[in-house]
């Protein structure tokens, strides 16, 4: 078997971890503290995220999505394949390396999202993105750490809170939808999204397409 090669590792701001990028002939794959973030031949759930919410948001033209965490750009590559030429994007990552890591190693697997006109990057925690502004976005895509089960950052809880849930609520336009990846089921968080407002679906996806591997959790949350 083709051995791992390290190629960079990165600190997580607020935290005392770091994030590793790793290769294996053509595989690519991120961890940290010794556990699988994300890896390019598993990448189904995080393209699902923006197919179904973009799927749900009507109308199509001059759409503004916000996408916290850039991973390895496959949630950014599918909204914009469902995304009309007047649709803008802002991809909100955390870690610069990360946004590195996808001009210079991993563009290509997702078809070099980032060169894109459409997208544009903000390296900063996505929660500072989403306070901005209220009523600016149709959609909220959060791929951040492990789901609502915060992996790598506690901090990153208060996106899933209930505080942190309404400052998303606000920030969306009527209508508008709020994805939120998740690797496991959350019964408690559903609870919390509903307590804010949000009409709530919970769809199962697979892990890789079609359909091969484990499942993933989407919440697909509108705003009335």
């Amino acid at each position: 078997m083709i051995p791992w090669q390290e190629i960079d590792r990165a600190e997580i701001p607020g935290h005392k971890g770091e994030v590793i990028l790793r290769k294996r002939g053509t595989e690519f794959s991120m961890r940290t503290a010794g556990i699988e973030l994300m890896n390019s031949r598993r990448h189904g759930s995080e393209a699902a995220l923006a197919e179904l919410a973009c799927s749900r948001v009507k109308p199509k033209s001059g759409l503004r999505i916000l996408i916290g965490g850039l991973g390895m750009g496959y949630t950014l590559a599918a909204a914009l394949e469902q995304s009309e030429p007047d649709t803008l994007i802002t991809v909100s990552e955390l870690i610069p390396a990360v946004v590195r890591w996808n001009r210079e190693h991993l563009g290509h697997l997702a078809g070099m999202p980032l060169d894109d006109p459409r997208v544009s990057v903000e390296e900063e925690d996505v929660v500072v993105t989403i306070r901005k502004r209220k009523s600016a976005w149709d959609t909220i895509l959060l791929d951040v750490d492990n789901g609502p089960d915060g992996l790598t950052r506690k901090a990153n809880d208060r996106l899933y809170s209930i505080s942190g849930l309404k400052i998303s609520f606000s920030a969306l336009r009527p209508g508008g939808i709020l994805g939120v990846w998740s690797s496991g089921a959350d019964e408690a968080f559903t609870r919390r999204l509903k307590q804010c407002g949000f009409q709530t679906e919970t769809v199962t996806v697979p892990v890789r397409k079609p359909g091969k591997g484990g499942r993933h959790i989407i919440w697909l949350a509108g705003k009335p």
